[in-house]
């Protein structure tokens, strides 16, 4: 795959995350606070340019033998979720690849996945650049089953509270749109905006089955604009209150002991997708 001269490759990206995580930890151990802060900050923006670079690129070819040249499964659904911005359902985590990327996530795969990142992450923490977790409930801090993110996510953005399952869908909405309208829509990828068109006042406009990327981008904002605040404000309680409670693996995975408290238990849907 071809990049840009000078350009740092995914390689040395995923070095750097690892060299600056270990930074933030020694920051953070020795009370130094804004040098911790400053640490994050390009954190951030080296997650950011390994996203890039992973996204940017095409994903290999089928070959003639009939057999996909593709990314391991944790890195497609990485790439899936990158592409939503917010906790999702495999299932929808598998129409977004499929829609947007060459080949299929194989349902079966995805059944132990989460287990496999959490049993990944207590052998070695942070040895990966990224792990797939769990979203974490709002009022108990436990695994909200069925809702996979990725570690390097804000806490916050990996808690889901009562409002949590619209603005979710709002946000993945805008920016699949966003994602779809700099070219031109494939079938796949219209028939995936109408799913999430039809479940947003004012997103259809036309033709029942296609959807302007553009019109459905500016109706998930504006509906988004009305529940943010308040999301954002139980989501902003909880991680706090999880930065107080949990350490790093219940951070990324849920207590244990609230999860058995919690079974059975998830945030209401709304109605809209299977998240």
């Amino acid at each position: 795959m071809s990049r840009s001269p000078g350009m740092p490759s995914p390689d040395e990206l995923e070095t750097r995350i690892s060299e600056l995580r270990a930074a933030v930890r020694r920051a953070m151990s020795t009370g130094d606070r804004r040098e911790a802060r400053h640490l994050r900050t390009e954190l951030r923006k080296t997650e950011k340019a390994w996203d890039d670079a992973v996204l940017g690129e095409p994903a290999p070819a089928p070959r003639e033998d009939g057999e996909r040249g593709l990314l391991p499964v944790r890195e497609q659904v990485h790439q899936a979720l990158t592409l939503l911005g917010a906790p999702a359902a495999p299932k929808l985590i598998g129409s977004v690849y499929a829609a947007f990327f060459p080949g299929e996530i194989p349902g079966s795969r995805l059944t132990s996945l989460r287990r496999d990142e959490e049993r990944s992450f207590r052998t070695a923490p942070y040895a990966r650049p990224y792990y797939l977790c769990a979203a974490l409930t709002a009022d108990l801090l436990a695994p909200a089953r069925g809702l996979l993110t990725v570690s390097t996510w804000p806490l916050e953005q990996r808690i889901v509270g009562p409002l949590s399952p619209r603005t979710d869908f709002l946000t993945s909405a805008a920016r699949l749109a966003e994602h779809a309208g700099r070219g031109r829509p494939s079938p796949d990828v219209q028939r995936l905006l109408w799913r999430f068109a039809s479940n947003i006042p004012g997103a259809v406009t036309g033709t029942v089955g296609t959807v302007d990327p553009a019109v459905l981008a500016e109706a998930a904002r504006a509906e988004l604009d009305v529940h943010r605040d308040p999301d954002r404000r139980r989501r902003e309680s909880a991680a706090t209150r999880a930065r107080d409670r949990l350490d790093d693996a219940e951070r990324l995975f849920g207590s244990r002991l609230r999860a058995l408290r919690d079974s059975g238990r998830r945030p209401a849907s709304n109605g809209e997708m299977d998240r």
